[in-house]
């Protein structure tokens, strides 16, 4: 059955606690507060019990759908989606999400709302208010969908932004719950590669709060910006949790569950524009032998998508002709590999997201 959402901390209807995976050792992850009415701008926005709460209801979503008992939720519910940037992974998720909660969704692609182009974002904001009861935002500035949320009036939901991802870091702590046999705050994962994106600002903030021993492995030049780093190792520090950000390879992986990566090329950037930075990545690939350094023989391996890992695709060919490489931040033989877990976690997009707007937005 599928749950309602939370209110007032109460259990939510058809939730059973004492089968939920735990947050923490020794602990089923409690019922949040009521989230209704609430945006998602950002996870760091989320307390620990939320977020928990989230991935808990993510999870009996997807059995629902599985086993066929999908109840909807959002029936009669409109919800608008901004796409600045057309990230084809982001707008799926989204509109089968709505869709099989009963909304009805309008995707708004980049040629429109040209938002602050010749109408500003405040007044677009304000009558999409009026029209929708859910706004998504997938584009390029945290600027753009804060002032989405301040004058809407309605959720907003932040897809994928310049500084933020949180509904991919729902699906892939989705993920390490489903596939790995320990509560997360007793996991340790490694993200491989450019660690300036937003879902690795994501990773350090909310696996502080989550007291996940969170490690990067980057080149020094490529590492988070100095104020997210403070942020996120103030929050361990409280929480318990660890942060270790290294340009050594070795030390960052050892003993990890689970390594992730993310493209090293942005969409639509040539091979031969990114080429300084993929000679500075190339020691950080996920292959063979960066997975043996775990040594753990239940490794795992996340990678958001699309994920350059074969000469099948122009991007793929292009570099085997400039730089004679067979694939970029992960090799064929990982990401086709029993560890890699890279089509659950964009499953798991959709079930993260039908959490989101189910709690924000259920009767």
């Amino acid at each position: 059955m599928a749950v309602t959402p939370p209110r007032g901390g109460s259990t939510p209807a058809g939730a059973d606690p004492s089968s939920s995976p735990t947050l923490y050792q020794g602990e089923t992850k409690r019922p949040a507060a009521g989230l209704r009415g609430r945006h998602l701008l950002t996870l760091d926005d989320y307390t620990a019990d939320e977020i928990a709460y989230l991935i808990d209801l993510a999870a009996e979503f997807k059995r629902d759908k599985r086993e066929g008992q999908e109840r909807q939720a959002l029936i009669g519910k409109q919800i608008a989606l901004i796409m600045e940037e057309d990230s084809t992974w982001t707008r799926c998720a989204f509109e089968v999400a709505a869709k099989d909660q009963g909304a009805h969704v309008t995707a708004m692609g980049p040629a429109r709302p040209h938002l602050g182009h010749d109408e500003t974002v405040k007044d677009t904001a304000r009558v999409l208010g009026r029209l929708y009861d859910a706004i998504e935002y997938c584009g390029f500035g945290d600027s753009v969908v804060n002032e989405l949320a301040a004058w809407s009036g309605v959720p907003v939901h932040n897809g994928l932004a310049a500084e933020s991802h949180p509904t991919q870091l729902l699906a892939d702590l989705l993920t390490f719950d489903e596939h790995l046999d320990k509560p997360l705050d007793e996991v340790t994962f490694c993200y491989l590669g450019d660690a300036r994106l937003p879902a690795v600002d994501a990773y350090l903030l909310v696996g502080a709060k989550l007291r996940m021993n969170v490690r990067i492995a980057s080149p020094r030049s490529l590492w988070p910006a100095q104020e997210i780093l403070d942020v996120a190792r103030r929050t361990a520090k409280r929480s318990g949790g660890r942060i270790t950000v290294t340009d050594e390879l070795e030390q960052a992986v050892a003993g990890c569950d689970v390594l992730l990566a993310d493209a090293w090329m942005a969409m639509g950037e040539s091979a031969g524009v990114a080429g300084d930075r993929i000679r500075l990545l190339l020691p950080y690939q996920v292959n063979a032998r960066t997975m043996a350094l775990a040594g753990n023989a239940d490794i795992k391996f996340m990678h958001c998508l699309p994920a350059v890992h074969n000469t099948k695709t122009s991007v793929g060919k292009e570099l085997s002709t400039r730089y004679g490489l067979d694939g970029l931040e992960v090799t064929d033989e990982v990401f086709e590999s029993s560890a890699s877990l890279v089509f659950e976690q964009a499953e798991n997009r959709v079930h993260a997201i039908k959490a989101v707007l189910v709690a924000t937005l259920g009767s």
